[in-house]
């Protein structure tokens, strides 16, 4: 008696059975990489690209940086560290609206997004330097140009970016006392960053609450020539005290 049936341990169903699983095994470790790599932009480290010369030299326009927002959670911020922000409110100028993108462009423009691959909302945040701390009293500017912490100067040429023969670290002056759960942020290019001196009249009063920042910069990824840590220049607010 003969059957036109194939037998299911003949070498065509073998390999067809291989090719599934291997597929089923590929399409697992996507899964899981996809999911891991969300966990840790949502909660260890996450990507941006500088949008703006604000940070000159310290960071240049179309840099891409690396973000932790782990550890500040434990250890919080400290005087000199660059960090990422959202926009408090009246920060940054109203974006036309774009049209929408082709469906299959925004798709992939999404996983992009979600493992940390693509950073297309860094256009709505913020990167600038911690000058005042919570109950900070800081003043500019001295007889000398110098930003004052709790009456201690500072002396910030090791990192601003000037116009040649100009030693003051703002031409524009201030005196604030720094709220409890906000931070008082400048940008290293000083005459080309609003920062917080410029933002004084809105109802924040120049501040960023600490909720708003996303985390502390402190690796530059690309381009290749530009890749390192991001100093935070902490020794220059070393002889700061704590505020009364």
């Amino acid at each position: 008696m003969t059957t036109d049936s194939v037998p299911a341990s003949t070498p065509a169903v073998k390999r067809r059975r291989g090719f599934l699983m291997f597929l089923r095994d590929v399409l697992v470790i996507v899964v899981i990489a996809a999911l891991v790599s969300f966990v840790v932009k949502t909660f260890v480290v996450r990507s941006f690209y500088i949008p703006s010369a604000s940070m000159e030299r310290t960071l240049l326009v179309n840099d891409r940086i690396l973000v932790d927002e782990l550890t500040p959670r434990w250890t919080s911020y400290e005087r000199g560290d660059v960090v990422v922000f959202k926009d408090p409110g009246g920060w940054l100028d109203a974006v036309p609206q774009k049209p929408a993108a082709p469906p299959l462009v925004q798709a992939v423009d999404w996983v992009l997004n979600l493992v940390g691959i693509s950073a297309t909302d860094s256009q709505d945040h913020l990167v600038k330097r911690v000058i005042g701390l919570p109950g900070d009293h800081v003043v500019c500017c001295n007889a000398l140009g110098q930003i004052t912490i709790n009456g201690t100067p500072i002396d910030e040429l090791s990192y601003l970016n000037l116009p040649q023969g100009d030693t003051a670290a703002s031409n524009m002056p201030f005196d604030v006392v720094v709220p409890a759960g906000s931070l008082w942020l400048l940008g290293d290019n000083r005459d080309r960053s609003r920062d917080s001196r410029e933002h004084q009249d809105l109802p924040s009063g120049g501040f960023v609450p600490l909720d708003n920042v996303v985390g502390k910069a402190f690796l530059t990824t690309w381009p290749l020539d530009r890749f390192g840590a991001i100093d935070g220049h902490h020794e220059t607010f070393n002889g700061v005290p704590d505020p009364k």
